[in-house]
């Protein structure tokens, strides 16, 4: 690699590095905050806090990534052009696009970066998260099956308990159910066990009865039904609704959502097609970070020298990082409704990488006063 290209290369990845540095610590705070009052108030130590919050730096610097890549192009390029580095390249008889090559290697390095954080490290990431996350719902809600005191593990939920034998049985069991206002549910047991489930943990009632009064305009309705055994999902009443849904597609490799499985598909409860789609997804946000560096390379060599700098440039560039960013929030959403449409989420790269160019053809085209002759 030339000398000039090794030295415009080094000055984006020093920049890069700032400015990632700079963008993942306030992206990342801003989001272990809520997290570290979440896990607090149930209880948790600081060691989950920090394995949690650790977790989520995967995702954080992904999204980050390219917005840094933009961010040290466009500072970049406005200091070599205010330290007239940038004229005396041109001087030189390098052209827009011959200085674009170094702008373009460190483009696709950022993009390698995401790649390698999207197709690896943010699933393992996401699918240790999800397990951990299961964890912690099976201990809080060991937390409330204390025996003899009323709990209120929910709104509108009360539990009690009598007695826990040594072997884990729960002895004489009462929960009250009245989160449905039309519909209130009773149920009592001899015992009860707490099983383990893909979907969070259920209460296996043994030996008992629900009394379930329903509301009706005529008046209430009670009935009485005995049973041997009953289960009662305690996950969803203790974590809330997400404990009870399965598995995310997103904490999948991109290679086995290409291929779904029945196993991946009876896990998330997702169709082939939608798990293609959240491949190709992958797929193509890393070609957003080439795209984004040239971007702010190659607005800022459009027009002249000013006193005042290029930070118009640096605004129309922002507002054509802006109009990408647009394109790939309405294919995600197109293709979220008709998954038939999944090419779309390759227009906003095409469509990028032909701005692109075209700000390069512009920046190279022979400025001169005007009525000058050839």
């Amino acid at each position: 690699m030339p000398r000039i290209d090794k030295y415009v290369l080094g000055l984006m990845l020093t920049l890069f590095g700032f400015f990632a540095l700079v963008l993942v610590s306030v992206y990342w705070i801003n989001r272990a905050v809520s997290l570290f009052d979440d896990l607090l108030n149930d209880g948790q130590t600081a060691l989950v806090v920090l394995e949690f919050t650790a977790l989520t730096l995967p995702l954080v610097i992904s999204v980050v990534l390219p917005v840094a890549a933009f961010a040290a192009t466009a500072y970049g390029t406005n200091r070599l052009a205010g330290e007239s580095e940038l004229v005396a390249m041109q001087a030189a008889g390098l052209s827009p696009w011959r200085l674009a090559r170094p702008v373009l290697v460190f483009g696709l390095t950022v993009g390698l970066m995401v790649a390698v954080l999207v197709h690896g490290l943010v699933p393992m990431a996401r699918a240790r998260l999800a397990d951990r996350s299961s964890e912690i719902a099976e201990n809080v809600t060991a937390q409330f099956l204390r025996p003899g005191s009323f709990q209120y593990p929910a709104d509108d939920v009360t539990l009690f308990i009598r007695d826990i034998a040594s072997d884990g049985r729960l002895l004489d069991l009462f929960i009250e159910d009245a989160r449905d206002p039309a519909r209130q549910v009773i149920y009592t047991a001899q015992e009860a066990l707490v099983v383990r489930t893909e979907t969070g943990p259920v209460l296996v009632l043994l030996e008992g009865m629900a009394q379930t009064m329903t509301i009706r305009p005529t008046g209430p309705d009670l009935a009485v039904t005995r049973f041997q055994e009953f289960s009662y999902d305690i996950g969803s009443m203790f974590a809330g609704s997400s404990s009870s849904k399965g598995r995310d597609l997103r904490d999948y490799g991109t290679l086995r959502l290409l291929n779904p499985d029945a196993d991946l598909l009876a896990a998330t409860g997702e169709t082939p097609a939608a798990a293609r789609r959240e491949a190709h997804e992958r797929i193509a946000q890393p070609l957003l970070s080439p795209i984004a560096a040239m971007l702010g390379f190659a607005t800022l060599l459009i027009g002249g020298f000013s006193r005042f700098g290029v930070w118009r440039q640096v605004g129309w560039a922002i507002l054509g990082l802006i109009l990408i960013q647009f394109l790939s929030n309405a294919a995600v959403n197109q293709v979220g409704r008709n998954l038939a449409l999944w090419p779309l989420l390759y227009l906003p790269a095409v469509v990028g990488t032909l701005l692109c160019m075209a700000l390069l053809w512009l920046a190279a085209r022979p400025r001169g006063p005007k009525g000058a002759t050839a």
